[in-house]
């Protein structure tokens, strides 16, 4: 049984009746109950869940505290074994009173965090009962006739025989996580992981919303998963509503979110991803120096180190999170937003290159397909922004002998219908030539063929910005770089490539988005067959009825996929293994059956096809950096490039060989 690195937590919101503790802890105990057959491993709840929030001047009384006490015994008589369970509750040490988090599993206390930051302003006057717990120093403390780790500095290791089960958290408290700088952010720079907030957030307009973005910056600046449960229905509404809220973020990102206002008890469950929080920490170099600056003047941090076992079997059970099939493509609006971003941001890269050289013209090859549509249509927009005639941009289409009718005529028409400067220049007599002269059999369809036209077309393409004073634009896209689907010194080489962060997936929804929104309406006809063409190089003759024959995706394998495993690999740094697990639970699904890939749904590919690409990306990525290791200028658009200057660097003789081993090991018994 795998994990793959998650580890499965739960919020919960509890039925409360203000004072009855022993109610509370009933209801407690059957939601720890149910979080353990759905395979958590650890459950947070509210703040003071165990007596009521607004419990008042009633926290005053011997009686309450005293049965908070019992109910908490209760718990831990009753307690299912494994799971760590988080419960709020008022303690008592050194006749002061402190608002804690206590921590439990099995029957027995892992330690007891108070709250640091008390209010006391406005509807909050917690400073009337609660004291912060800043005053003790973390220590062992005699509560409940014995002794317990007592501290804002605990650090909770959870331990097992497998380290990819391995995870760490912390915890806060309601207000402290609203101060200037949270103790979540010590707790995370001191390893932990996940951090926990019990909570007792009232509901007026307009909080809410801001209280989530809080919380995803906070999640996001301390590169954690973080797990909030807030009280609901059953807390006094005497002057304040608590409609209740349970919230579970990753690193900015919200996996889970309960419904506001309901009437019975609430539990949300999320897979966190430890092995990404890792990645994403040790590739920020800023977040191991902050270390030093809050190491100065803070007290020692304390490890409680223990283990649990229960967690899911991820290859039976869903994953309690989205798996996005297209992460580079987001979907509604924010397709949008991302298209007109990534379209500005190419724009301007161009034009500060066009105006830093002085450039007379920028030369185009416009081969009717996709990338050097989208390419296209940068200059365009280039040069309007500039205030300079279309004219000056030279668009060369180069027929060869597998350009078809339908490629051929796109070409001519979007030019024409652009307004740019048209040269059409045939290949075929000069690599006719060119095999004669190096003694290569017309009718080889390999390699020396395909990239002997490749070539001659980049040749020309130089030559033309050398004849106009100009310089060449590439049009290759980041998954042609991945895979090394591209002709070294020939389409790999221009002197400033605009699409070289853009993956597949995301051209079309591009040039979609420039067709209807940012360019000529005379364009759109043409733009949408280009849209709706097969990718192809088209370097071999076409079909008997002048069909593509040669379709890229039938050779190096589905861009969706492909697009995946360059995400999960380059951005998240995952091994094969899990790379295989996450697209099965997302591509392998029998409803994918007849859904077209590049939409917000994937295409169906049964496991054996994706192990088979897989291995093939592997193999790829590795044995083709030597292009990427010499990739001409280009402006980088998102968090995934393959810049040998800033991104990416990786020797071009690093081995495949563990990464292909691990492919080919997928499925099989240990």
């Amino acid at each position: 049984m795998k994990n793959y690195g998650y580890c499965r937590v739960a919020s919960s919101i509890p039925a409360v009746k203000v004072g009855d503790c022993m109610f509370n802890a009933k209801s407690i105990l059957s939601q720890i109950k149910s979080a353990q057959e759905n395979g958590v491993s650890v459950i947070c709840f509210p703040e003071l869940c165990l007596t009521g929030y607004t419990c008042g001047d009633l926290f005053s009384q011997k009686l309450l505290l005293k049965n908070a006490q019992r109910a908490l015994e209760f718990i831990l008589s009753n307690n299912v074994i494994d799971i760590i369970s988080i419960v709020g509750m008022p303690l008592e040490v050194n006749n002061v009173l402190f608002n804690c988090a206590v921590v439990i599993q099995d029957h027995r206390i892992l330690g007891i965090v108070p709250k640091t930051y008390i209010p006391n302003y406005k509807e909050f006057y917690e400073k009337r009962w609660f004291e912060s717990g800043s005053v003790l120093p973390t220590d062992e403390y005699h509560i409940m006739d014995s002794s317990y780790p007592f501290g804002k500095n605990l650090i909770f290791r959870i331990s097992n025989e497998y380290p990819d089960i391995d995870f760490t958290f912390g915890i806060e408290i309601c207000e402290d996580v609203w101060t200037t700088i949270p103790p979540s952010s010590s707790l995370a720079l001191h390893g932990a992981e996940i951090i926990f907030n019990l909570s007792a957030s009232n509901d007026i307009i307009s909080k809410h919303a801001y209280l989530k973005q809080m919380l995803s910056q906070q999640s996001a600046k301390c590169m954690s998963g973080y797990v909030y449960s807030s009280c609901g229905f059953g807390e006094s509404t005497q002057d304040l509503v608590f409609g209740g809220k349970a919230l579970i973020y990753e690193n900015g990102n919200l996996l889970k979110e309960s419904s506001r206002f309901e009437l019975d008890p609430q539990t949300i469950i999320a897979d966190i991803d430890i092995e990404r929080i890792s990645s994403d920490r040790r590739g920020n170099t800023n977040f191991g120096q902050s270390l030093q600056y809050v190491s100065r003047n803070e007290s020692k941090y304390y490890d409680i180190v223990t283990s649990c076992y229960n967690y899911p079997d991820y290859d039976r059970m869903p994953l309690e999170r989205a798996i996005i099939p297209h992460p580079f493509v987001p979907s509604g609006n924010a397709l949008d937003e991302r298209c007109e971003e990534i379209f500005s941001i190419q724009v301007m890269g161009l034009a500060q290159r066009i105006r830093h050289v002085n450039a007379g013209s920028i030369v185009i090859g416009v081969s009717g397909g996709l990338d050097s549509t989208l390419a296209l249509l940068v200059c365009v927009k280039t040069m309007d922004k500039l205030q300079r005639s279309r004219k000056d941009i030279i668009g060369v289409t180069m027929p060869g002998f597998g350009t078809t009718g339908r490629t051929y005529k796109n070409s001519i028409s979007l030019m024409k219908e652009l307004g740019v400067t048209i040269r059409e220049i045939s290949i075929k007599d000069a690599c006719i030539q060119h095999f004669k002269d190096i003694g290569h059999d017309m009718e080889t369809f390999d390699v020396t063929y395909e990239n002997g036209q490749a070539r001659e077309r980049t040749q020309i393409l130089m030559d033309v910005a050398n004849q106009t004073n100009g310089f060449v634009v590439g049009t290759g896209d980041l998954s042609e770089l991945a895979l090394g689907w591209c002709t070294y010194n020939a389409d790999h080489m221009s002197n400033y490539s605009v699409n070289c962060s853009i993956p597949k997936t995301l051209v079309r929804h591009l040039v979609a988005w420039v067709s209807s929104n940012s360019i000529d309406k005379a364009a759109k006809k043409t733009l949408d067959d280009i849209i709706n063409t097969p990718i192809s190089p088209e370097l071999t003759p076409a079909d008997e009825k002048g069909n593509i024959k040669q379709k890229t995706e039938d050779l190096v394998g589905p861009y969706e996929l492909h697009d995946f495993f360059l995400y999960n690999f380059l951005r998240c740094c995952f091994r094969p293994e899990k790379i295989y697990f996450l697209a099965c639970k997302v591509f392998a699904l029998k409803s994918n059956k007849g859904n077209p890939g590049y939409g917000n749904r994937p295409s169906y590919y049964d496991e054996s096809t994706i192990k088979k690409w897989l291995t093939v990306f592997c193999r790829r990525f590795f044995t083709q950096q030597f292009k990427r290791s010499c990739l001409p200028d280009g402006p980088k658009v998102g968090s995934v490039s393959l810049s040998p200057r800033g991104d990416w660097r990786m020797p071009s003789d690093a081995s495949f060989r563990e990464w292909v081993e691990e492919c080919d090991n997928i499925g099989k018994k240990s």
